[in-house]
């Protein structure tokens, strides 16, 4: 972070200046925990905690200062405070106003799913050319992104920040701070959809509010396969980046090498890139695709484009392969799941050979937020899953529960666990060894908790 004075911040939120302090912010904290010397503390409220229970002692280990919406009866000496009305609304002011300090090429994407997947295969290609931010984790809410901007410095030339949403809005309120150059969309499926009206159409609205805050001169970059993706108009260039003959970005000769990644060329009006992606699952080549178009676009070369893309390393528990002795391979795709990502998981699964192992388990938990939808996506996931009549399925949560007791035929091989915890007490009592296993259910689950266990 460009250190910043009080006073700046202060006009920077509108805030009050309620003492100054000849102190230089060098980072912004929402964590009292994580506090260092020279940062500014902006303390949160939610419905069950107040940050400003945190103020006094995120002073004392050496913030220089901090935001506030309550004047305390007792300042510390030689620390700032600034009194706002709203601190999750003056981290937006302070990372809009910071992010106008800069001119670079920034990336914003969202998407059903694949978001963090894009994110980080983007950020490995722009890596080959340019110093880029990215956002790190999954931190891509109203609170993640802010912070994320507010980490960019002078020796940055591109970012790539990923934003989340599950209500109208949303995309709207954090591409107000991003004001991307370049907007990606991977697809539009059926996370969030009961906050959406319920409609794939609601979720298209939404995510489409990406393009409200891009720059005039800026592009899109879309998902060409997805039939929705299909109806925007922009007055902006759009890239669409997929199989189909209507893509300007066009992937073909694709290979799948299962667990091992996969090969494919990707073709644009100027080039074929040659790319070895180095992850499982058919729709990796989106990512792969989206991140050439984008590098092209932005002036890389196809050795930079190819390097960037071999580059790629996924993060938390997302398609991680973990060995076990017994011969157990497990898939770790445990971090969220919606019927699109789920469908994509389990097929993919279906199709990895067992090679020496003996059996196929899919240890899989409830897709959450999707309302009247919920019986009729679990139960087609469990037909899906069924398919193999050896594999044995391992459900979690009351939805799957739910729409496997509404199923007229009933597969084989079913076991229901109605937590997290009656799974892990089963799988203490009855190892799963000699076995290739997929793991992956909604955040909200928790089930990478139970990975100990196997």
């Amino acid at each position: 972070m460009i250190p910043c004075s009080a006073a700046e911040i202060c006009r920077a939120v509108g805030g009050t200046l309620l003492q100054d302090a000849d102190a230089a912010v060098t980072n912004v904290s929402t964590d009292s925990r994580t506090i260092a010397a020279g940062d500014l503390f902006i303390p949160l409220v939610g419905e069950k905690f107040d940050g400003h229970a945190y103020l006094d002692g995120a002073l004392a280990r050496g913030a220089a200062g901090c935001l506030t919406m309550r004047a305390p009866a007792q300042l510390q000496p030689g620390k700032f405070y600034i009194l706002v009305d709203d601190t999750l609304l003056a981290l937006r002011a302070l990372a809009s106003w910071y992010r106008g300090r800069f001119t670079l090429p920034v990336v914003q994407i969202t998407g059903s799913a694949g978001k963090t997947t894009t994110k980080e295969m983007v950020a490995a290609v722009l890596a080959q050319r340019f110093e880029t931010l990215k956002t790190e984790a999954n931190y891509n809410n109203h609170i993640g992104a802010p912070l994320t901007l507010l980490r960019l410095t002078p020796e940055h030339r591109a970012a790539v920040i990923e934003t989340g949403m599950n209500h109208f809005g949303e995309i709207r309120y954090l591409g107000e701070m991003v004001r991307p150059d370049i907007a990606v969309i991977t697809n539009v499926g059926d996370a969030h959809i009961e906050n959406l009206g319920g409609t794939r159409a609601g979720t298209l609205r939404a995510k489409s509010e990406i393009f409200e805050n891009l720059s005039p001169d800026g592009i899109a970059v879309l998902n060409g396969d997805d039939e929705l993706l299909h109806t925007v108009t922009l007055p902006q260039r759009i890239i669409r980046c997929g199989k189909g003959e209507n893509c300007d970005v066009r992937v073909t000769d694709i290979a799948d090498r299962g667990l091992e990644g996969l090969s494919c060329t990707v073709r644009t009006a100027k080039a074929a890139y040659p790319l070895e992606i180095p992850s499982p699952g058919a729709y990796m080549i989106y990512p792969a695709a989206m991140a050439a178009a984008i590098g092209e676009y932005l002036g890389l070369t196809a050795e930079e484009i190819v390097r960037g893309v071999a580059a790629y390393v996924p993060t938390g528990s997302r398609m991680h392969l973990i060995r076990r002795p017994e011969n157990r391979l497990i898939i770790d795709d445990c971090y969220n799941a919606n019927p699109s990502s789920m469908r994509a998981s389990v097929g993919n699964f279906l199709a990895e050979p067992l090679e020496e192992r003996q059996r196929r388990v899919l240890i899989l938990g409830d897709m959450l937020e999707l309302g009247d939808w919920s019986e009729r996506e679990h139960a087609a996931i469990i037909e899906m899953a069924a398919q193999d009549p050896e594999a044995e399925l391992l459900l979690v949560g009351p939805e799957f529960a739910k729409a496997y007791d509404g199923l007229a035929e009933k597969p084989a091989n079913v076991t229901l666990c109605p937590t997290r915890d009656d799974l892990i007490s089963l799988l203490k009592v009855s190892p799963v060894e000699h076995s290739l296993v997929l793991v992956k259910g909604s955040h909200g689950m928790g089930l990478e908790q139970a990975l100990e266990a196997l």
